[in-house]
């Protein structure tokens, strides 16, 4: 089993900046992909950032040069660097990570942490 725990989450101005934090934990053979998903009330879970074990990333369209994510392989832990962040953009956001184990290949999902964006 693997266990994600994020932190960073909180309570953040329009035009502010979060840092979130996903570390990984467990007998862990090999992490690939790592990444943040969000959902707010009401919708959807969406993609904000993923990044491979090689540094390769991808965005969803409306977070483009506002989000950074990047990750620690010697540490398994995946970071979400937010700026200029909207009201609209309040939600749970979620840390996934595709992991084999001694159980196998599958994917692995944190908790969750709540970022609102409000004045």
């Amino acid at each position: 089993q693997v266990q994600l725990v994020e932190s960073g989450g909180g309570l953040v101005q329009p035009g502010g900046s979060l840092r979130l934090s996903c570390a990984a934990s467990g007998i862990i053979f090999k992490i690939y992909a790592m990444g943040w998903y969000r959902q707010a009330p009401g919708k959807q879970r969406e993609l904000v950032a993923r990044i491979t074990s090689g540094g390769n990333t991808n965005y969803a369209d409306s977070v483009k040069g506002r989000f950074t994510i990047s990750r620690d392989n010697a540490k398994n832990t995946v970071y979400l660097q937010m700026n200029s962040l909207k009201p609209e953009e309040t939600a749970v956001y979620y840390c996934n990570a595709d992991a084999s184990t001694l159980s196998g290949y599958r994917d692995y999902w944190g908790q969750g942490t709540q970022v609102t964006v409000s004045s």
